[in-house]
C-alpha cells in the first residue's frame, strides 16, 4: 500500500519557500514575521516527517516493530531502514520541536530559527526517499 505523500511535499515546499524569503532583505518587523513563520512551518514538517518515517516502518518494517518505540528509537530504525542519515541530527530537530512552545524566548526562537536551513535539507532527503521507496 503506498502513502499518500501529498501533505508532507507541500510542508517541505512551504519551509523551503518561508526560509527563501527569510534569506531576503526586509525591516525588523517582517523579520520577526517571516521567522514565525519558518518556526511554524518546520514544526508542521517535523510532525510530518515523523509520522511518515513511522508509517512507512510500519507498512515495511512490521507494526509489532514500530509499536511502542519512542521518537529517538523511531529515528533508529529509519535510519538503520536508510530512510534518514545523520539519525543525531533528527534527535536534535526533536528537542528543537519541543521547545517551539517557547518561541517567546529571543534565545530559543533563534536557535530554532538556525536549525530550520539544515532540517528541510533533511525532510527533503526523506520526501525523495520515501517516494523512490513508496510501494
Amino acid at each position: 500500500m503506498a502513502l499518500d505523500l501529498g501533505s508532507l511535499k507541500k510542508a517541505v515546499d512551504s519551509l523551503d519557500r518561508t526560509l527563501k524569503v527569510a534569506g531576503g532583505s526586509m525591516n525588523s518587523e517582517q523579520a520577526e514575521v517571516i521567522r514565525a513563520g519558518v518556526i511554524h512551518n518546520f514544526e508542521v514538517t517535523y510532525e510530518l516527517c515523523w509520522k511518515f518515517m513511522k508509517r512507512w516502518l510500519e507498512l515495511n518494517a512490521g507494526a509489532s516493530t514500530v509499536d511502542g518505540s519512542t521518537r529517538k528509537e523511531l529515528f533508529r530504525l529509519a535510519a538503520e531502514s536508510r530512510l534518514i542519515t545523520g539519525v543525531e541530527n533528527w534527535f536534535k530537530y526533536h528537542a528543537a520541536r519541543n521547545e517551539t512552545a517557547h518561541t517567546y524566548d529571543p534565545a530559543k526562537a533563534a536557535a530554532i530559527f538556525a536549525l530550520a536551513a539544515p532540517f528541510a535539507a533533511d525532510a527533503r532527503s526523506l520526501l525523495k526517499i520515501l517516494e523512490q521507496r513508496n510501494d
